[in-house]
Formats: structure tokens, C-alpha cells, sequence
């Protein structure tokens, strides 16, 4: 019997040249997604990172033009504006250091600038708050460290706990000095002999120290401001330190000897003077003052001779401002391991403003100490304003 032959049946499923061709397409279109996430992800960071910086730069420029904007006040009598002086903080905040010819005095000005090249400057701005701004006192009596500083008359206008600063009636003949009043003038009225502010030392009174205002004055050749109580000081240093925005500030708990950050992602805080450049008679800031030169460091704007002179800082009519901020987060480097986010670094006050004055441009350092990324890795914005010391034109003549 013979057996009818079985047919062939092909067995179901796929070939192996079709699982081949499924794993190429399969693999194709994993790389272009995976290409597509990636892409999509950095320009996510590039847009987060670009948020970052305008917000950070902004908020750091605002806080500082703030200031600027109300330095001055208190400061702007001839008397004082400039003015060598001596301060003492039982919690540590120091008036800013500056040039004047070959020795190195502390001023009391609008603004103080510690300018240091391509690298961040420390910027320092000072103003009161009394609202009698320009209220004086004149000092009758010699006066040699003692706790009670006589005056022509009862000493209206003056409280506990506010800050007085001491001026010599002949600018230049002697120091400044500060120190807070520390017995209630009310209770101090009474005949010429015995009107007096007092500036005995005390745990309350910060600004006082043992030997009084640290100035001798002969012949009541001084005069008295109230710079308003000593809580509202507006003494603040701007400065960059490892990438962050930070302040010293007599007016801020805990922040006169270590600076306080205030803005994450600044690298770079630049200042520049801007000069009234009129001399003698053409020298009138009562009607008004124009920016003539800009200059990261002082001149001798008022023809006197000495570079850094108290007459060089009542030329002072405006402040140029730049802060720098970068992304949060760096870019990743190219196939070769290089970081090209950012290839020059940022220059500025590369603009002429005012128009017809030179500007001074100024090529910036970025790279953040201490820190492993290049500094090519990171974007970067740059914010820039002008503020007039407005309160240098409004002084008394």
C-alpha cells in the first residue's frame, strides 16, 4: 500500500530577513526620537537658562540703581562731600577705601568705586535719612574727645539714637567723623552753657567708641548734620563674590561685617564716574550738572591738583552701571570637548552716552573662581543703566 505523499507547508511567523529589516527601521527611528528628545531638551535649558539670567540681571541692576538713586542724601553739603572720615561699627561695617594723590583715605560721597580692571568692582554708596537733610549745627566750644559736643543753640531736630557726622567749617582742615546721639538733647536744654549733644558709648549706640569722635576741633570750627536714626543708615557695599551678588549694609541685621547674597548667577558688577569736567566759574552744580568724561577710577575733575581731592567727588553727576548674569546650568560641549555657548566675553559701556562723550569701554573677566566649567559654557546678558546723583545738584550754596 502506498502512502500518499504529506505537502510542504511553509511555517508561520516572521523571516529572519524581515526581523532583520524590523530591527534596522526599529533602531532608525529610536535614533531620530532619541536625537529629537535631545534636541527638544536643550533648547529647554537654553530657554531656562536665558530666563534665569534676564531675571537674575534685572533684579540685581534694579537693587543697585535704587540705591545709586538716593545716594547722597545728607552728604551733599561741600563740607561733607568727600570729606576724610573717621567711623567706628561695634558690628563691623568700614567705609570704603579710595586714592586721594599718594595716601588712602576713607570719603564720605554719593558713591565710592573700587574699580579692578576687567575683574568685578566693589561699589560703595552712602546716604541719610533725616528729612531736615541738611540741618547744621555749629560747635562752640574746642572740642577733644569729650562725651558732650556743646552748640550754638538747643539742638532741635535731633533725637536719641540718631547719627550725627562732625565736618570742619573749612574743608579739608581737619576730618569728618561720625558717631550717634546717646542721651535725649531734650534732656540737655537749657542755658547756652549746658546745650550739647551727648556721644558717650553704650551697648545701644553702635557708632560710639571711647574717645569720642576720634577728631579734635578748635575754635568751633566745626559744624553738626543729622544723618537721621542710625536703623535707616542707608550705608551699602556692592560687591561679586564666586558667582553671586552680595551686600554689606549698616541698615541690615547681620550684614555689616559679612556680606549677605542677594542674587545667585552675577559674575560681574561694573561702575564708572561720570564727571562734571567744568572748572571755576563754568563749575555751577546748583543749576545743574552734565556728564563731560566717564572714568572707572577718579580724576581731577575740579583742576585742583590732587586726583581723588573732596572737590573731585562733588564733581560726580551720574553713575554708569553693568551687571553681568549667566544661565544656571552650563551648555555641554561640542564633539571635540570644547564649549562654544559663548566665545568672547562681554564688553561693556561700549556705548557713547550722553551723546558727544567718549565712552570707555571695558572687556570683562567672567570666569567664576573656584569653578571647574569653562567659563565658555555658560550665556550670558548684560544689563546697563545710567543714574544721575541727583542729590549732588541739590546742595546749599
Amino acid at each position: 500500500m502506498t502512502r500518499a505523499p504529506i505537502p510542504h507547508r511553509r511555517g508561520g511567523g516572521f523571516s529572519v530577513v524581515e526581523l532583520m529589516v524590523s530591527v534596522v527601521i526599529g533602531l532608525l527611528a529610536l535614533m531620530f526620537a532619541t536625537r529629537l528628545v535631545v534636541s527638544s531638551e536643550q533648547n529647554k535649558q537654553a530657554a531656562l537658562g536665558g530666563s534665569d539670567s534676564m531675571q537674575n540681571g534685572m533684579l540685581a541692576l534694579f537693587s543697585i540703581s535704587s540705591d545709586a538713586g538716593q545716594a547722597g542724601w545728607g552728604l551733599n553739603d561741600p563740607l561733607v562731600a568727600g570729606c576724610d572720615t573717621v567711623f567706628n561699627d561695634v558690628q563691623g561695617y568700614a567705609l570704603a577705601p579710595a586714592a586721594r594723590g599718594a595716601a588712602v583715605v576713607r570719603p564720605l560721597a554719593a558713591a565710592v568705586i573700587e574699580s579692578n580692571g576687567a575683574a568685578p568692582d566693589r561699589l560703595t554708596l552712602y546716604s541719610g535719612s533725616s528729612m531736615s537733610g541738611t540741618g547744621v549745627l555749629r560747635v562752640t566750644r574746642d572740642y577733644a574727645g569729650e562725651a558732650d559736643i556743646v552748640v550754638e543753640r538747643v539742638p532741635y531736630g535731633f533725637a536719641l539714637g540718631d547719627v550725627i557726622l562732625a565736618a570742619p567749617l573749612t574743608a579739608g582742615a581737619a576730618r569728618c567723623a561720625l558717631a550717634q546721639v546717646a542721651l535725649d538733647p531734650r534732656l540737655q536744654a537749657g542755658p547756652p552753657a549746658a546745650q550739647a549733644l551727648n556721644i558717650a558709648t553704650g551697648t545701644a549706640f553702635r557708632f560710639n567708641a571711647a574717645g569720642g569722635l576720634g577728631v579734635n576741633y578748635t575754635n568751633g570750627q566745626a559744624a553738626l548734620f543729622n544723618l537721621g536714626p542710625a536703623a535707616t543708615l542707608s550705608f551699602h557695599t556692592w560687591s561679586i563674590r564666586s558667582g553671586f551678588l552680595q551686600l554689606r549694609a549698616a541698615d541690615l541685621a547681620g550684614a555689616a561685617s559679612t556680606a549677605s547674597t542677594v542674587v545667585d548667577n552675577v559674575v560681574s558688577l561694573k561702575a564708572q564716574y561720570g564727571f562734571d569736567t567744568r572748572v571755576g566759574a563754568a563749575f555751577t552744580p546748583t543749576s545743574g550738572l552734565q556728564v563731560g568724561r566717564w572714568s572707572a577710577t577718579m580724576i581731577d575733575a575740579d583742576a585742583d591738583g590732587v586726583v581723588g581731592g573732596a572737590g573731585d567727588y562733588q564733581h560726580v553727576a551720574a553713575l554708569r552701571l553693568a551687571v553681568v548674569a549667566r544661565s544656571k546650568n552650563p551648555d555641554k560641549a561640542n564633539a571635540s570637548g570644547v564649549c562654544t555657548s559663548s566665545t568672547v566675553a562681554p564688553t561693556v559701556f561700549a556705548s557713547a552716552e550722553p551723546a558727544g562723550v567718549t565712552p570707555a569701554p571695558i572687556l570683562l573677566n567672567v570666569a567664576v573662581s573656584g569653578d571647574a566649567v569653562d567659563w565658555r559654557c555658560y550665556r550670558y546678558r548684560v544689563f546697563e543703566t545710567i543714574v544721575p546723583i541727583r542729590n549732588a545738584g541739590w546742595r546749599p550754596i
